[in-house]
């Protein structure tokens, strides 16, 4: 899987919900996660962070990010993204399922297109929970793509009310996300609590 995500990342960022490189593009991801931040310079954990563009979108808006991904080359791309931006987000190589962190030492736990991956997603998710501080958040961005891979925003609620109790799901439509109109299930899933 490592090799895979390692020859991914030099393309990764071609798809524009990857790269965030169009400014409309950029800016519908802002509005769509700034307002799930609980403070102003809230400590969020990126897991499976790619080439780190939610993560220097984040940074740059003021929060403390820290990103963890399997490659190291989208580890290195993530870095580099985020020196170019003169933004400070910390990147390493790891296990999104098993991430290097301290329990309860963030305020957000932020995971893309990660969950549906995972061979043992409850396992994952009671990790990703163990990182919270008391009233901290849960934010996925999942789908279930136009190819059958994913997970529908039904079996990825479910999976999260198993751990949590506290799943609200919102559609995520809007063409601008995604750089083009889609066809397949995208959504945004959030757990307070």
């Amino acid at each position: 899987m490592t090799t895979f995500w390692d020859e991914q990342a030099t393309t990764f960022d071609d798809e524009p919900d990857h790269g965030l490189r169009d400014a409309d593009v950029r800016a519908a991801w802002a509005e769509l996660l700034l307002p799930l931040m609980p403070s102003s310079s809230a400590e969020v954990v990126d897991l499976g962070c790619g080439t780190g563009s939610l993560a220097v979108l984040l940074a740059a808006a003021g929060h403390h990010v820290r990103g963890v991904d399997l490659s190291a080359r989208m580890v290195a791309a993530a870095a580099a993204k985020a020196r170019a931006a003169d933004v400070a987000a910390e990147f390493v190589q790891g296990d999104a399922a098993e991430p290097p962190y301290p329990p309860g030492s963030a305020d957000v736990v932020l995971v893309r297109h990660v969950l549906w991956t995972l061979p043992d997603p409850v396992a994952a998710l009671e990790a990703w929970v163990r990182l919270l501080r008391p009233d901290g958040r849960l934010v996925l961005v999942e789908g279930h793509w136009s190819t059958g891979s994913g997970l529908t925003a039904a079996e990825a609620e479910a999976l999260v009310r198993s751990v949590r109790e506290e799943a609200a799901v919102t559609r995520l439509t809007d063409p601008a996300l995604w750089g083009r109109e889609i066809d397949d299930e995208r959504y945004l899933l959030v757990s307070v609590r």
